[in-house]
């Protein structure tokens, strides 16, 4: 198999541990060790002479607190959104779900400075569901993205508790600097917005540059672009625009 089945397999068992109903034969009592041996191998071969054991052993501690906060985004999905039956049509028919738990457990990869793998888990729920949510970015519990395609999350953003985005939102960078030595891209510098506790932001929002902020409990409205921050509590909106309306008949 090729990295990337192999590490759509890993994936696989990962989310199998989130959400057992979903996944069926994975989602057996040897899921975890067999994730665990499989992450090691992939580990030992990306990261010579690192410790892969230790990794892989501080990756599985936090699995139970990762469960934690996504049954939260299950939680945030029903009780957000009125066409939701039950919490069991969240886990397996939503696409914001799945692609925010993928983000949940490459996260930790990240965090744990693993190269690729979560880079390349991303890129599987992208491909699935239209979502791009860099491993970098740092998102608090109950996270619920509804509809979801199109949604860009870059690697330096930083979401709150109970944020909730629609469709075509876009969390990205203003800007690139550059060394003005080598010409090169300067890496490792915040680049993407923040955004606080209890923000909506509606279909085809913009918001850009590691400077923005998104205040505490305020409205973004559909379509609106943004590189400077909103205080807490505010709603953000276009002028209505003005369309003309003209009859077919006659």
């Amino acid at each position: 198999m090729t990295l990337p089945q192999r590490i759509s397999v890993i994936l696989r068992r990962a989310m199998a541990l989130m959400h057992p109903c979903v996944y069926g034969e994975l989602g057996s009592s040897d899921t975890l060790a067999k994730l665990a041996e499989d992450l090691k191998r992939e580990i030992e071969m990306l990261c010579p002479g690192r410790d892969a054991g230790a990794i892989v052993d501080a990756f599985v501690a936090k699995m139970p607190e990762i469960r934690r906060v996504v049954e939260t985004d299950v939680d945030a999905a029903y009780e957000g959104d009125p066409a939701a039956t039950s919490r069991m049509e969240v886990v397996m028919a939503y696409p914001g779900l799945y692609a925010t738990t993928v983000h949940r457990i490459a996260h930790e990869l990240h965090l744990l400075k693993v190269p690729i793998v979560p880079r390349i888990m991303s890129e599987l729920a992208h491909s699935k569901t239209g979502i791009d949510i860099h491993p970098g970015a740092t998102i608090g519990e109950r996270f619920f993205i509804d509809h979801g395609t199109g949604v860009v999350v870059g690697e330096t953003t930083v979401i709150g508790r109970n944020v909730k985005l629609y469709q075509g939102v876009t969390l990205g960078a203003l800007s690139f600097d550059k060394d003005p030595v080598t010409g090169a891209l300067v890496k490792g510098v915040k680049r993407h917005p923040n955004v606080e506790d209890d923000v909506v932001i509606y279909a085809g929002a913009t918001i850009l540059g590691g400077e923005t902020t998104i205040g505490r409990g305020s409205e973004i409205g559909g379509n609106v672009w943004l590189k400077d921050s909103v205080p807490p509590n505010s709603r953000v909106y276009n002028k209505p625009p003005a369309p003309t309306i003209k009859s077919i008949t006659g």
